[in-house]
């Protein structure tokens, strides 16, 4: 919503002086008593859960009412996950007035997409209209096309165009993140001006929450930002332009959403203006939207290492099994690769037994070493600490530290072997081997996800996979190659 201009241009400044602030300090006692629903840690009680299961399954729907009413829609959502699954339905239905934009938005994915599943267009249309376009545009994205049309057809138009604009750009992009609803002005107001415009607009023609103005030109162009802080504190005859922000971080609406996590956390915004390809202002991002993303990115970055699919424990069984089992797949060719290896090397450790005991160990400490770096470099890249300007120094880094370790396990490995089983030569081929294979596992634990980021394939996804085949196979190489070209018997 955007006002025209009324007052003449002034010089930019860049905000109001930091007067300082009167605390006014309330001292009506607050009465601290304990929830009987949430425990110490702010979860749901065992037995407040039992309490609503038994009354469900009693038919007791206006008890099952009564007990929920009191909790906050996050807490609500919680209990969704909580209840046993044939048990969702039937709580849905008991409270049934409870169940706002704000419980569906904060519930787990896979709950909703099966509570949803359930309900007819006309109501997943009513629960969207309710709620934020980030927070609708989640909820409608993950229904099938047919599905997706029936609803929006039953949804207001201002309503459906709004979310068929957010479905229209790529999945994971600021498009499909950000609100629309944002307060724009002109900078010639005067914060007199816009204060009225807000006072005589607040009922229902005004987002929900805010907490800073975007100052648009004529072609909708954002120019500057103005925080309600600045403007409450500022003279009425005071011209936006003097108290506004004119720097301000613009993310365009094609930005991934770890890139847009990342430019909150660097600038530490509290809100952002989303433009489009022509710099028109057409949406918001907000801080507790980017808190979601970061914590989202994050558990699929470090499951995504371990193979361990999506990670929800709400997540379908069949669904868990197929992407577990895929990667075990993998993880099993890799095996039969370093095993071909040993098999080698197989009149080798014939003749000394004692190899196949110290193998698993040379391998295991490369593999440790390995993913110790691995998850170091995946993170630098996530966060963007790792750049081109700095990747010699990381890998140069890691190759010093992988010296370190080598030395450090090889001997303590070798004084091992020569107090069990007093040969020299085994000692020897020992701490060459371990040094060696540390010095693999640091190179390929940083270089392999830096090469696999070049490539624009996600390092967190793949990088376990080829990391631990390096490790495995080559520490297998080292050890049982060098107890060979020594002749140890």
């Amino acid at each position: 919503m955007t006002v025209e201009p009324s007052a003449p241009l002034h010089e930019p400044h860049d905000g109001p002086d930091h007067a300082d602030l009167d605390v006014m300090d309330n001292h009506a006692p607050v009465a601290e008593t304990e929830s009987d629903s949430l425990d110490e840690d702010n979860r749901l009680k065992s037995d407040f859960i039992h309490r609503v299961r038994d009354a469900l399954e009693a038919g007791e729907v206006d008890q099952v009412y009564d007990l929920v009413e009191p909790l906050h829609p996050a807490d609500i959502a919680d209990l969704f996950e909580l209840v046993d699954s044939d048990e969702r339905g039937a709580l849905a239905h008991a409270i049934s007035d409870l169940m706002s934009g704000e419980v569906f938005a904060e519930m787990n994915d896979h709950v909703r997409e099966a509570l949803v599943d359930e309900l007819p267009a006309q109501d997943i249309a009513e629960i969207a209209e309710n709620m934020d376009t980030d927070d609708a545009v989640a909820l409608i994205e993950d229904l099938d096309v047919e599905d997706q049309q029936a609803v929006l057809a039953e949804m207001e138009p201002e309503d459906r165009a709004a979310i068929e604009s957010a479905l229209a750009y790529p999945d994971e992009s600021a498009g499909r993140l950000m609100s629309r609803d944002v307060i724009a002005v002109r900078e010639a107001m005067s914060v007199g001006d816009l204060i009225d415009y807000l006072s005589s607009n607040g009922n229902g023609h005004l987002p929900t929450e805010f907490w800073e103005i975007f100052i648009v030109d004529a072609r909708h162009h954002p120019v500057g930002t103005c925080a309600l802080s600045w403007l409450l504190r500022s003279p009425r005859d005071v011209a936006l332009a003097d108290v506004m922000k004119r720097d301000q971080t613009l993310i365009p609406v094609t930005m991934d959403q770890e890139e847009v996590a990342l430019r909150f956390q660097k600038y530490a915004l509290i809100s952002a203006a989303v433009v489009d390809e022509s710099g028109r202002l057409v949406g918001q991002i907000t801080v507790d939207d980017v808190v979601h993303i970061i914590q989202e990115e994050a558990g699929e970055d470090a499951l995504a290492l371990s193979g361990a699919g999506d990670g929800d424990i709400n997540e379908p069984l069949h669904l868990t099994i197929k992407s577990r089992l895929w990667w075990l797949f993998i993880n099993l060719g890799t095996a039969m690769l370093a095993s071909s290896v040993v098999a080698a090397f197989q009149g080798t450790i014939e003749k000394l037994v004692t190899l196949a005991v110290i193998m698993p160990i040379i391998s295991g400490m490369g593999g440790n070493a390995a993913t110790q770096t691995m998850a170091v470099t995946v993170r630098a890249l996530a966060t963007n600490q790792l750049t081109n300007h700095n990747t010699w120094r990381m890998i140069m880094r890691e190759w010093w530290i992988a010296n370190a370790n080598g030395w450090g396990l090889g001997a303590l490995m070798a004084l091992g072997c020569q107090l069990i089983y007093h040969d020299m030569w085994l000692s020897v081929v020992v701490v060459l081997a371990m040094i060696l294979n540390s010095i693999n596992a640091g190179l390929s634990g940083v270089l392999i996800p830096i090469g696999l980021e070049k490539l624009k394939i996600d390092p967190a996804v793949v990088s376990t996979v080829f990391v631990t085949t390096m490790t495995d196979t080559l520490g297998f190489f080292f050890f049982l190659g060098l107890a060979a070209a020594f002749h140890l018997h």
